[in-house]
């Protein structure tokens, strides 16, 4: 049996001790590392990668995670995006991101658009961010939008890397999307 490890990259959310207590309480083989370690890590030993929100740009951290992105695409390795992590996501791979006219913070009613591996109906997502992806790259599958939000939820073509532009860490149905990506994982 192939032996899994998954990445968890922080990039100072003050989320990401409640995506730690999630990963752990679903029993999966993960290290973590702040983005700034992960230039000294060999990233051939990960199998999978979770790239975590953010609290302020960082030009070396948007360098870094940009780099796990592509590193994930080319060796076909999961990869979920949370927030931040959608964002450069989208932005390395052909979208944009845009400045919102209000910032949303507390839980939002997200709509499942498109059949998929983690979540289906409507779903309470809890969103934290200014910015949101405003346009995908053309091999990108747009999952889930909410009323202010075009892409919620988004796929790269067939691959299993995803974007969520919410932080499933922070509610129910979100750990519920967290828990179906570590299931896609886990070989």
């Amino acid at each position: 049996m192939y032996d899994s490890l998954l990445l968890v990259v922080d990039n100072g959310s003050v989320y990401t001790q409640s995506l730690l207590d999630c990963i752990k309480n679903l029993d999966v083989k993960f290290e973590y590392h702040v983005f700034s370690d992960v230039s000294s890590l060999d990233l051939g030993k990960y199998s999978s990668v979770i790239l975590s929100g953010r609290r302020k740009n960082n030009s070396e951290m948007n360098m870094i995670n940009s780099k796990l992105v592509k590193h994930s695409l080319d060796g076909n390795k999961p990869l979920l995006g949370i927030c931040y992590g959608a964002e450069i996501l989208a932005l390395t791979l052909g979208g944009t991101i845009k400045k919102m006219t209000s910032s949303r913070h507390g839980l939002y009613t997200v709509q499942v658009t498109k059949d998929n591996s983690l979540c289906s109906g409507d779903i309470d997502a809890f969103e934290s961010h200014s910015y949101m992806i405003s346009k995908l790259g053309s091999s990108f599958i747009p999952l889930a939008s909410s009323t202010d939000c075009k892409f919620e939820v988004f796929q790269y073509g067939d691959k299993n890397i995803f974007g969520t532009q919410f932080h499933p860490e922070m509610s129910t149905d979100g750990k519920s999307l967290l828990e179906k990506f570590c299931n896609i994982i886990q070989f």
